[in-house]
């Protein structure tokens, strides 16, 4: 651990799990707990649980589970120490310096480096926008009907077309054009001087789902191209893995339930001015898997709204193996007058747009429209049936699937259960080897080993007493012996018990994943009743040790008698007279 351990508790009990959450996820209340679709593993019926009282989450499809600094690091993919940054900032608990492994440290540190970089970058565009330089680009917004509050709200800027306006600016505050040309902002020339990357151009600053600036997107104002630029990828940005706008719109998603899907800045920032903010934008590239990932949190149904152009609906057409492949409800928009989201806003206004949108078409229905044709001759319908077969079979959901099914059989006039049984015979030449079932940890019918070590979490006033009593030596699960071990050298050594990170750190999932399920199912017990149940649970679980020796002494007697061996026959009768007159003690 490279925190101190007192920050580290201070950290856990001013963050809120459920607020957390509801950050990155929508969540509703039913009765202890908050659920949700979970955000680790695809899904259609909520499984993801948060416990408030115990401050820890878990998922009963995946098996996740942990508390506030595991969600944050597996849901933002951080390290332990960049999760513990995050959520002191957000805690208001001030860190001492940490030390950490030196590559890490390396890592987290040109991170952080680069978004304050980008984030001055930002703040210079935005400065430029609004200076005499930026005259041409505040006219080109107004005669789009950009609102100011739209430009501050999306901190827009812009760039004069001069080679080195930005590096100049970089110089002059003494920072590093090296880390500059890391963050995509600045390019070496052949002569070992830099220049700037965005020339003459609207800036949109690009943030990531936590509002840190990442990368930009550049508009050129003239004739020129390209007409719009993009930051290459960088240490903080990856364009597969992030959506323009959904930083601001996430809440909107969430009200709205559903989110809108477009291709560029300009449309976004169009829909958004006339009042439309449950938007957000592809990044200059496909839809990816990351993208539906990230909206999953929000949202699990999708408007996509192309450009009318041939390569607005290639795009879509890619778009449609990738949503019914994911468990999301997605319909299509092609706009018409041959407009973009951006141009049709502008002419015909929020309430039309808004029409437009609810009419949308589910995907299935304009793949059929659309991709298939209309087969009129017999070649015609033997090429879509083989089109519609392969496509077919990347449905994941079974009902999804025989629905399209029954569309291609009225659509193309085939017999449908024709169809159904071709496409479930390909899927089982396909499918091969189903895959195997995850064992389950071997544990009692009676989980009492795991409810004393559930007590333990819950209530660690008991911990010290089950180390005085020695209670562990009474546990026949050797995995749930070392976790109780591990638990009570935890307390002792930090007088908290962290069980996300215990349990993060332990290699039997199938443990990890059945004590999760017990805390979160379990009522808390009330404080006057606590030590009777737990009194009960200790005599529960040494009543069944002594049962296990009782069994093992009568098999060991049976092979002494067997085999004649008198000095083994009153050895093993004196073992079981004195563990006899233990287990009275306990009644």
């Amino acid at each position: 651990m490279y925190f101190d351990n007192s920050k580290i508790e201070e950290i856990r009990n001013r963050i809120d799990i459920v607020d957390l959450v509801s950050e990155h996820l929508t969540l509703k209340k039913t009765g202890r707990n908050f659920v949700g679709l979970c955000p680790f593993h695809q899904e259609k019926t909520p499984s993801f649980t948060v416990n408030r009282e115990k401050q820890i989450f878990y998922c009963f499809g995946c098996g996740a589970g942990g508390n506030v600094i595991t969600f944050l690091m597996k849901i933002a993919d951080k390290t332990f120490p960049e999760a513990i940054k995050v959520l002191a900032e957000k805690a208001g608990v001030v860190l001492p310096p940490i030390s950490s492994r030196k590559e890490r440290r390396q890592k987290d540190l040109l991170n952080e480096k680069i978004i304050n970089l980008n984030l001055k970058a930002a703040q210079q565009f935005f400065h430029n926008l609004f200076s005499a330089a930026g005259a041409s680009a505040r006219k080109y917004l107004q005669g789009r009907g950009i609102s100011e509050d739209v430009v501050k709200q999306f901190r827009l800027g812009y760039v004069p077309d001069t080679w080195r306006s930005l590096t100049e600016y970089i110089e002059k505050s003494g920072l590093s054009l090296k880390l500059a040309e890391q963050a995509g902002l600045v390019i070496a020339g052949k002569d070992g001087d830099f220049y700037d990357r965005f020339r003459g151009r609207i800036i949109f600053p690009i943030e990531n789902v936590f509002g840190e600036t990442v990368a930009f997107g550049g508009r050129i104002l003239d004739k020129g191209e390209p007409k719009y630029l993009n930051s290459p990828e960088s240490p903080v940005y990856i364009k597969g893995k992030n959506l323009y706008g959904l930083n601001k719109s996430k809440e909107e998603i969430r009200k709205k339930g559903f989110a809108l899907i477009v291709e560029g800045y300009f449309d976004l920032i169009s829909l958004w001015n006339a009042g439309i903010g449950n938007v957000v934008a592809t990044l200059g590239t496909a839809l990816t898997r990351e993208h539906l990932e990230l909206l999953r949190r929000y949202t699990t149904e999708v408007v996509v709204l192309f450009d009318p152009d041939e390569a607005g609906k290639k795009a879509l057409d890619r778009s449609l193996e990738l949503f019914l492949s994911t468990p999301m409800r997605a319909r299509a928009l092609i706009l018409p007058e041959r407009c973009d989201p951006d141009e049709y806003v502008r002419k015909f206004g929020k309430e039309k747009m808004e029409d437009l949108i609810s009419h949308a078409q589910p995907l299935s229905d304009y793949y059929i429209e659309n991709v298939l044709g209309n087969g009129k001759t017999f070649e015609d319908k033997r090429d879509m049936i083989k089109t519609a077969m392969n496509f077919i079979a990347k449905i994941s959901d079974r009902k999804e699937k025989d629905i399209f099914i029954k569309r291609i059989a009225e659509k193309t006039g085939i017999n449908e259960e024709l169809l159904i049984k071709e496409t479930y015979k390909n899927a089982t030449k396909h499918e091969g080897r189903p895959d195997k079932i995850k064992p389950l940890f071997n544990i009692n019918n009676d989980t009492v080993e795991l409810h004393l070590i559930q007590l333990m979490i819950e209530y660690p006033q008991k911990i010290m007493q089950v180390e005085k009593e020695n209670v562990l030596d009474y546990f026949l699960q050797p995995e749930i012996k070392i976790l109780g071990g591990k638990i009570i050298d935890a307390y002792k050594l930090l007088g908290f018990v962290d069980i996300g990170e215990i349990l993060s750190a332990d290699k039997n999932s199938a443990l990890c994943e059945r004590l999760f399920q017990l805390m979160i199912k379990a009522l808390p017990v009330d404080d006057n009743m606590l030590g009777k149940v737990f009194t009960d649970n200790v005599c529960q679980i040494k009543r069944k040790w002594y049962k296990e020796q009782h069994r093992q002494i009568k098999i060991k007697l049976g092979k002494a008698q067997e085999n004649g061996n008198e000095d083994m026959i009153k050895k093993l009768i004196y073992e079981k007279e004195s563990i006899l007159i233990k287990e009275k003690e306990l009644h």
